[in-house]
């Protein structure tokens, strides 16, 4: 241990590399052993386990390791989120698959949750300008399948393991409307930003009318009424309205 100016101890750079090397061993073991026990249907994790379940140890470092390959081999791209429904108002969709299409036109890689409704737009507009149209799936009970619009894709068993995957996968981030699966990618992102965990970055909310009722939300009650936020965190996306106010935002502040 070290010892710090104030005269407490802390984990000197040695003390790490052994912390790192135990673990490894550990790892290593573990995962030796779970990648000859993984299901054919991965159950659910319901209740938190007494022991150390070595199969699913494996199948969440194979996710991390499989995603991690994909997303390396592609530069500029766009993460477009929204729902799998299509319950929402035609032109939302319209939108989305050309907004997809312009940005592949211009270079970006398109990545959306691979499924229905606002995703499949959006690799349908990236297919058919002829970009790459990448689907991080998700493997559900309603057997959420990919669209036939994605020319590269992935389904994953961990909700949080897509996260990381789609967090690092972009310079651009488009929220169209969609449910609880949306807005926890977009809190995820923002929260990322406002932390500095990743770099800000554009931040879409396409469609005024759905969103403004949250921005409202976060204005009222999050800043004025209790503080929770500051005044610049609201500056940190941009509500869109248009495809041209959307493409022309993403264009004038993408950062990579």
């Amino acid at each position: 241990m070290d010892i710090d100016t104030k005269g407490n101890t802390r984990q000197g750079s040695q003390g790490g590399v052994d912390h790192h090397e135990e673990m490894g061993q550990k790892l290593t073991q573990v995962i030796s052993k779970g990648k000859n026990q993984v299901p054919e249907l991965p159950y659910p994790l319901v209740c938190k386990p007494n022991e150390i379940e070595p199969w699913r140890v494996f199948k969440i470092m194979s996710e991390f390791v499989e995603g991690f390959e994909i997303i390396k081999k592609h530069g500029l791209a766009v993460s477009v989120f929204g729902s799998a429904r299509t319950t929402f108002e035609p032109h939302f969709y319209k939108d989305a698959e050309e907004l997809s299409a312009r940005l592949a036109g211009a270079g970006y890689s398109i990545i959306t949750g691979g499924s229905a409704g606002i995703m499949e737009a959006a690799n349908k507009g990236a297919f058919d300008a002829g970009g790459t149209s990448i689907g991080l799936n998700i493997r559900l009970d309603d057997k959420q399948g990919l669209n036939k619009y994605v020319t590269e894709s992935l389904t994953f068993e961990h909700f949080f393991v897509r996260k990381v995957m789609l967090t690092f996968a972009s310079e651009v981030y488009i929220y169209f409307p969609g449910g609880f699966g949306t807005l926890d990618e977009f809190f995820e992102i923002v929260t990322l930003v406002q932390t500095k965990k990743i770099k800000k970055m554009p931040i879409v909310l396409y469609g005024r009318e759905y969103w403004e009722p949250l921005v409202a939300f976060m204005k009222n009650k999050m800043l004025m009424e209790h503080r929770a936020i500051e005044e610049s965190d609201l500056e940190l996306f941009f509500l869109a309205d248009t495809v041209d106010e959307a493409f022309d935002y993403i264009q004038k502040n993408v950062v990579c």
